[in-house]
């Protein structure tokens, strides 16, 4: 039998290509909780997927804005900005992009179950201007809407309707549907397999329309939840890239020649109360609410050893904060970052005068396995309250089962983390302090915390194009919320990400990982 020599030369080139394929093996302590783009408003999820979908505009290595499947945008009056689209871009499954999946990605990012109100919330109408343009009106004037659609993905329509995956999967709910587990983006990977709580692959979309500055084919995400197990497959040679690093295993694995990059993150992490419901969810006090009294609020605060859970528990890896909001963040107000001072006898003396002198019970949620060392923290914050005679009934769990109980609000007392995606003050004030709306203001206000002239003032910053009136509402508004007690932030994080030596890649302050900048150079 003979073979055709054509046939032999692609043969060969086949073997050849899967031969020299670049696998890049990646253990998180956590999993991705769905593909479809806008079930969940969440860093990790929004940097795996961001790897699968486009958004309009995208973010360039030093954070700044490029086009994404927008190429420009130009604001054509005070509240209607234009976007001009990429040509010739295809979803992975062959279908060409137009602004008709625009138009729907925006009226199904903004519909029941979606997590990205936040970002429609503003806009009154996406109207496609032709096959390649699309108007966008806000409500009133946002100058910033650019920088909001950063994390709102473009979905194909008619892969959408045709697996009715129409509308977002409701996290809140635990619904489900064909998005949850499949993808069809834009993006520079492909999904090739989906296994929750296990193992998710991708690989390289050959039609991108990008030049690839990296060279790896195909991403293995493993989730690995316990940080001795995540930290010995690494030194195994099992994965390639690890994060979070546990801090106490920062010099262990620099010292086996592994890269480890450390950096500030713009996340703040906090605590919110229920501050809506006439009697808690999960306490013993009967009848009423301790948290709608702002001198319980404060007390909570004061009665919290910041500094020993900064060297203690986050081994200084940390910034204690006064405001929702980090450095690198436009609006963040440096002098205003003073925290109220540790004080349990003032702590108690507050409790008493709001009517509890013996203190009280209250349930408090936690993640253990989202945040640095979220667990750890919340037994710190659990020990400080004690002081003043308040018993933390503590429940910490997996994010995936944690988001969807308190992002149904299912809470007395939490703690959460926030990223600016926009790197500005409004997203802060609007997702998390702001008075919750069904349009998507508040999104993230999982205590209701509520105060109309704050409420007034964020409306000014997403109008104001003048800087210094724009600063001055931002201060405004962040002295409301502190002396409101409105939430008690805690800190900054830091970054801590592990790699093989023949491993480079850009770690975001966002913490958010593109694996087309990754490179893995041969050994």
């Amino acid at each position: 039998m003979q073979f055709k020599p054509t046939l032999i030369a692609a043969a060969l080139a086949l073997a050849c290509g899967l031969a020299h394929a670049v696998t890049l093996r990646v253990a998180d302590v956590g999993d991705v909780q769905s593909m479809d783009p806008h079930s969940l408003n969440e860093t990790l999820q929004l940097s795996f997927t961001q790897n699968i979908y486009d958004p309009l505009v995208s973010r360039g290595k030093d954070m700044s804005l490029k086009p994404g499947l927008a190429t420009k945008w130009t604001q054509t009056s005070p509240t209607v900005w234009r976007f001009e689209l990429r040509k010739g871009v295809t979803f992975h499954d062959g279908t060409p992009f137009t602004a008709d999946d625009v138009v729907f990605s925006f009226k199904r990012g903004a519909s029941e179950g979606s997590d990205m109100k936040g970002y429609t919330n503003p806009i009154k109408e996406v109207r496609k201007v032709n096959d390649f343009a699309v108007d966008i009106e806000t409500t009133a004037p946002l100058p910033i809407l650019p920088d909001t659609l950063t994390s709102l993905f473009i979905m194909s329509k008619k892969w959408c309707e045709e697996n009715k995956a129409e509308r977002p999967v409701d996290r809140r709910k635990g619904v489900e549907n064909y998005a949850s587990f499949k993808a069809n983006g834009t993006g520079p990977y492909r999904l090739k397999e989906r296994q929750p709580s296990t193992r998710t692959v991708i690989v390289r979309n050959n039609n991108y329309f990008e030049k690839f500055e990296g060279n790896v084919d195909e991403v293995v995400f493993t989730p690995i939840g316990n940080d001795a197990t995540r930290v010995a497959a690494m030194l195994s040679g099992e994965v390639d890239v690890m994060e979070p690093v546990p801090l106490q295993d920062v010099d262990r694995l620099k010292a086996g020649g592994f890269t480890v990059l450390q950096g500030p993150e713009l996340r703040t992490i906090f605590l919110g109360m229920d501050q809506k419901r006439d009697e808690l969810l999960f306490s013993n006090v009967k009848g009423k609410n301790p948290f709608k009294d702002v001198r319980v609020r404060k007390a909570f605060y004061q009665a919290i050893d910041i500094d020993a859970i900064k060297s203690r528990v986050m081994r200084n890896a940390s910034s204690p904060t006064a405001l929702m909001v980090g450095p690198g963040i436009r609006g963040f107000q440096a002098d205003m970052n003073k925290r109220l001072p540790y004080d349990v006898e003032a702590a108690k003396k507050l409790m008493a005068e709001a009517g509890y002198p013996n203190g009280f019970e209250v349930g408090m949620n936690c993640p253990n396995d989202r945040y640095v060392n979220d667990g750890p923290i919340c037994q710190a914050v659990a020990a400080s309250l004690a002081r003043i005679g308040v018993k933390v009934n503590l429940q910490t769990e997996t994010k995936n089962t944690y988001f969807p109980k308190i992002l149904r609000r299912d809470t007395s007392f939490y703690l959460l983390g926030w990223t600016p995606s926009t790197t500005d003050s409004h997203d802060a004030m609007s997702a998390l302090m702001a008075t919750p709306t069904d349009k998507g203001q508040g999104q993230f206000n999982l205590g209701s915390y509520s105060n109309p002239k704050f409420d007034e003032l964020a409306a000014k910053v997403a109008a104001e194009i003048d800087d210094t009136k724009r600063n001055a509402y931002i201060r405004e508004a962040f002295k409301i919320h502190a002396d409101d007690v409105g939430h008690i932030p805690l800190h900054q994080q830091a970054l801590a990400w592990a790699m093989r030596s023949n491993v480079s890649l850009v770690q975001l302050p966002d913490n958010r990982m593109f694996f087309k900048w990754v490179t893995v150079k041969a050994k």
